[in-house]
């Protein structure tokens, strides 16, 4: 059964289901006013520099460079895209990274990777969001007047080439370097799907694309099959994207006539409404949601419609805050503005959107550095809660706005296992790289059956791992440090034996093996089969 087929008379109006992606609804531009002062005076100017000025100006490029500024100053997320950048933007958009499998954004003229793809070439040497890419084969990516376009054209190309990237990460003072083998990017959306343990299923979501829901439906029903009655749905660096993919999701869990998400903007056309039809499959699941400061849009979509209607626990860390709807606009000129008309709202009547000042202050873009930098990774008593924005859930728990979705069960960061040794070696990659030789050594005793007990039956025992690991980072620029080795042995292990398992296996055994010693995950497990996460609504 297919119920989203049914789910879209209860969706008012339909807009809202149609298309929506990382908040963002495919306008066109209907209407021509008569000109008002300030854009008759636009006008004037731009005739007088075009006539007039001492030396000949190309006007439409002069444009170019003032429209970002206009449309900067108004909010974070509404952009111009030039008509040269707008069909590898639109690329993105629908799930086709294309050359490594990163997606960007261009803020405060520095490109910061906001995902990287589950199990694309990015990910596989090290990759992390987060990470402001600096150079790409010598081609500075910072800095004034750098592009979505720069970047599209140095990051793609032909597969099997190589990209040497430049990196700056927080746990470095110094750049990074990897290189990059350019290769086919996963388009799947639901990358990791196992049985935690008998009665609990495990989903992770990367991103909402047009086919999200059918994997997650089928997904969901695949672990019911094998005895599923509670699920985890892993939303943690999730950025978003289609939203009724979100709206779909949830409405596998929720009853009929529960609100699920609203919009709010100057006109009628932007105020829009989803509700659950009661056609889930799922209403009676237990269920917990994983989100961190990388959960975004859709993703806070989904989780603030489980919250706010008391419908399972959320479980992590505070999500992005990202909650402004935008129109994708065409020009005449086949460029696009992406205006925003209008914010979300989740059932309690918070907005997801985090505060900012109109302009470009760089205080919005650093955020999540300053959530670092604060503590807030670390400790939940460093979240300082707007008391002025208090709402109430469905069953009358008090949650806050002021942007993002606070969890109901905080876990911080684990930095359990992390010394100097482990982040340096993190930093150069020892770990995929080794990983990956010891894929190659130990896939002939596979005899190609692919399990994780299968492989465990061939591989070397954690401690000649870890001292075979030791010796090949020394090979390889990093002295061993015992003291530090020691204290990082179960991350150090369990690390390795996820990568080797992600070659040999597939990315459902790379995460099922992180997930062992993943605190957010270990919660979710001990708090669902102690029965605190709600079912049913009454």
């Amino acid at each position: 059964m297919n119920n989203r087929k049914n789910l879209g008379y209860v969706l008012i109006p339909l807009v809202l289901a149609l298309g929506v992606i990382g908040g963002i609804f495919i306008g066109k531009y209907t209407s021509f006013q008569k000109l008002s002062p300030g854009e008759e005076k636009l006008r004037m100017i731009m005739e007088l520099i075009d006539q007039q000025y001492v030396d000949e100006i190309n006007t439409d490029s002069l444009l170019d460079k003032t429209i970002p500024d206009i449309l900067a100053s108004l909010d974070p997320h509404s952009v111009y895209i030039p008509a040269s950048e707008l069909a590898a933007t639109n690329d993105d958009l629908e799930s086709s990274f294309g050359g490594v499998g990163v997606m960007f954004q261009v803020l405060n003229d520095t490109v910061n990777v906001i995902e990287v793809v589950a199990g694309g070439p990015a990910e596989r040497v090290g990759l992390l969001p987060g990470d402001m890419i600096l150079e790409a084969d010598g081609k500075k990516l910072s800095g004034a007047g750098v592009s979505s376009e720069d970047v599209f054209s140095t990051l793609r190309g032909k597969e099997g080439t190589k990209v040497k990237v430049s990196i700056k990460r927080k746990s470095s003072k110094k750049p990074i370097t990897y290189e990059i083998t350019r290769g086919e990017i996963p388009s799947n959306s639901v990358d990791a799907v196992y049985m935690i343990d008998k009665e609990v299923g495990y989903l992770k979501v990367s991103k909402f694309a047009r086919n999200t829901y059918n994997e997650f439906f089928t997904a969901l029903g695949d672990l019911r099959a094998q005895g599923a009655k509670k699920f985890i749905v892993d939303l943690r660096g999730n950025s978003g994207g289609f939203m009724d993919q979100a709206i779909f999701m949830a409405n596998e869990f929720l009853p009929a006539g529960k609100m699920i998400v609203y919009t709010k903007g100057r006109t009628p056309e932007n105020e829009t409404m989803a509700v659950s039809d009661g056609t889930g499959q799922f209403q009676d699941s237990e269920l917990v949601v994983l989100t961190n400061e990388y959960s975004a849009s859709a993703s806070e979509i989904f989780a603030g419609a489980i919250q706010d209607n008391d419908r399972g626990l959320v479980i992590g860390r505070r999500t992005f805050g990202k909650g402004l709807v935008q129109n994708q606009i065409a020009l005449p000129d086949s460029s696009a503005i992406r205006l925003t008309v209008a914010r979300y709202y989740i059932p309690s009547g918070r907005s997801i959107q985090k505060e900012y000042k109109r302009g470009k202050d760089g205080k919005y873009e650093l955020d999540i550095l300053d959530r670092f930098n604060h503590g807030e990774f670390y400790s939940q008593d460093s979240i300082k809660l707007d008391q002025s924005k208090k709402f109430r859930t469905a069953g009358g728990r008090t949650v806050f706005g002021g942007g993002g979705i606070m969890p109901d069960v905080f876990v911080p960061e684990d930095t359990t296992g992390f010394t100097s040794y482990y982040i340096e070696a993190s930093n150069m990659g020892l770990v995929q790289k080794f990983a990956r030789e010891m894929a190659d050594s130990y896939r002939p005793m596979m005899k190609g059956v692919k399990t994780v007990e299968n492989m465990e039956r061939v591989m070397a025992r954690d401690n000649s791992l870890l001292t075979a690991f030791v010796d090949y980072a020394a090979r390889n620029g990093l002295p061993a440090r015992w003291y530090y080795i020691n204290k990082s042995r179960n991350l150090l292990i369990n690390q390795i034996k996820a990568c080797i398992a992600r070659d040999l296996v597939g990315y459902d055994a790379f995460i099922q093996i992180l997930n062992e010693q993943d605190a957010a995950v270990i919660k979710a497990l001990e708090d669902l089969n102690a029965g605190k996460s709600p079912t049913r609504l009454k």
